[in-house]
């Protein structure tokens, strides 16, 4: 996959050069590209952003040196490329959108400052809006980056097993469950038997069993909604049953 950064910072996307994303970059799973909207900007100080109109305070992200940029990333990428613009106002990124994204061949990710960009930008490129969470960043480069990494790991051969983000936290829509290696007592801590005796049968069970009781008290909003199975529903009561006998 090939990924396009739009940001007045590239330097900040060295840190992709370690670990998973590091990796897929040398194995050429993936690529990734920077461009600086004020490379493109006009004028001897290369101004990228002007005060509002209206009025108000801070800066905006001036319209034509971000659409420059990003014709630019779209003459060098691999094929047609989807635009990301990085937002406290667009949709919740998650596993999910990981998942749909990470089919795509490449992506330009366009990372705001100041007090955010010139509104006709999202007119003139239409692409999508994505949201990491519900607060406010100094810029969009963090944001672009975890969106990277997330959908790197989907990438194949990115990880060393494929079963690994399969059995990731949110990959079936729940947390994962508890992991442990050695040593098997530490601190007066077991390892629980069942992952000890070789039933891979009793440790799917266990491990299914604790994914829904981690959802339930910490993610209770994973369980709203889902339709589980019979199985699920036996465990998670199961599950609520123990823990109500180790309270009393």
């Amino acid at each position: 996959m090939w990924f396009g950064s739009v940001t007045l910072f590239p330097e900040m996307f060295n840190a992709l050069q370690s670990g998973i994303p590091g990796r897929a970059q040398a194995a050429e799973h993936i690529q990734v590209q920077c461009w600086n909207p004020r490379d493109f900007a006009k004028g001897a100080r290369r101004n990228v952003d002007d005060r509002p109109y209206g009025g108000g305070p801070g800066m905006v992200m001036m319209v034509e040196p971000l659409l420059l940029a990003i014709q630019a990333a779209k003459k060098t990428a691999p094929g047609p490329a989807k635009v990301i613009y990085l937002s406290p106002q667009g949709q919740k990124f998650d596993q999910a959108a990981a998942e749909r994204l990470a089919t795509e061949k490449s992506l330009i990710f366009v990372s705001g400052r100041y007090e955010g960009i010139d509104d006709r930008l999202l007119t003139l490129e239409a692409g999508e809006q994505w949201s990491v969470g519900d607060y406010i960043l100094s810029g969009g480069e963090l944001a672009a980056m975890v969106m990277m990494d997330a959908i790197t790991r989907l990438i194949p051969g990115t990880l060393g097993s494929s079963a690994s983000s399969r059995q990731e936290s949110l990959s079936n829509g729940l947390l994962e469950y508890p992991q442990y290696t050695r040593p098997e007592n530490f601190a007066g801590l077991a390892v629980p038997d069942v992952l000890l005796n070789g039933d891979h049968q009793a440790i799917d069970r266990w491990r299914l069993k604790a994914s829904l009781g981690r959802s339930w008290l910490q993610r209770p909003d994973l369980l709203t909604g889902r339709e589980q199975n019979t199985l699920e529903a036996l465990l998670l009561a199961e599950f609520l049953q123990e823990r109500e006998q180790k309270s009393e």
